[in-house]
């Protein structure tokens, strides 16, 4: 089972590259208050601060004003140095400064080459909702929900319930449809203008669920795209042209650091080993 304290350790925030020359006055207040500081190996820094313990409470505002600083500590360093790889929080390497420099030494070419692959690149989300009724109303000419429709209106009640469960179904399935025929098309078009992307499906997180309460709208597409900032315009261009459609509502956020495109940690290390 996990422990939950340990002797020593360093709480990590992100990898950055660093210029040759000596990097000197990166320090900010991290996650509780903690002073953060930069271990270097060369060319590549780990921002980190030391902790005993890990970060774990119930309480969900205490969480959230953690992710906050975890995130603020984030943002600085991607200013200060340009695109971090950045990590999860509560992501604890057990050991000392030195124990720090041995595994960033040892991962240092893999860093190294992811972030020469992402430099001026940052993570945007991007979410197209369609509001039901409008959804609806361009699928109600299909001829299977005309003939449905039509054997309804003369059918007796018994009968007639029998159909309009088949015209939902035959309705849902149009919808689910459209969703991934516009859902492609619109990576289709993407494509040409990132450096990566990912398509994280429609359904609602357990959270999302908890605070989002606009029911009118359907997520049809979530992605996250990794964009280099020459291309932020491209963009923001076609996602006014999707916007421009009736019943149409694009949420589009970032920059962020590319926690979806960061490379994978090997369980030994970074999360694992440590506690």
């Amino acid at each position: 089972m996990t422990e939950p304290s340990f002797e020593t350790g360093r709480y990590l925030y992100c990898v950055v590259e660093l210029p040759e020359t000596e990097v000197s006055g990166f320090s900010t207040t991290g996650v509780d208050g903690e002073g953060v500081y930069l271990v270097r190996v060369e060319t590549i820094g780990i921002v980190v601060h030391e902790c005993d313990t890990l970060y774990d409470t119930a309480d969900v505002d205490v969480v959230r004003k953690w992710l906050l600083e975890h995130q603020n500590v984030i943002d600085a360093a991607g200013d200060r140095f340009g695109t971090p790889i950045p990590f999860q929080f509560d992501t604890i390497l057990r050991g000392d400064d030195e124990r720090v420099r041995t595994w960033l030494d040892r991962e240092r070419e893999t860093f190294a080459s992811r972030l020469d692959e992402m430099a001026g690149c940052w993570e945007y989300r991007i979410e197209v909702r369609r509001d039901d009724d409008t959804v609806e109303e361009t699928l109600r000419d299909d001829e299977r929900l005309v003939e449905l429709d039509e054997r309804i209106t003369e059918s007796s009640a018994g009968t007639s319930h029998l159909l309009e469960r088949q015209y939902e179904q035959r309705l849902e399935e149009l919808k689910h449809q459209q969703r991934a025929d516009r859902t492609a098309a619109l990576i289709e078009q993407l494509e040409p203008m990132v450096h990566d992307l990912q398509d994280l499906g429609h359904e609602r997180t357990t959270l999302e669920m908890e605070t989002d309460t606009d029911d009118e709208m359907t997520r049809e597409t979530r992605l996250a795209v990794l964009v280099h900032e020459d291309r932020q315009h491209d963009i923001d261009d076609l996602l006014d042209d999707v916007a421009a459609d009736p019943g149409v509502e694009i949420r589009y956020t970032g920059p962020w650091p590319p926690y979806t495109f960061t490379p994978t940690i090997e369980a030994n290390d970074a999360k694992s080993d440590n506690i």
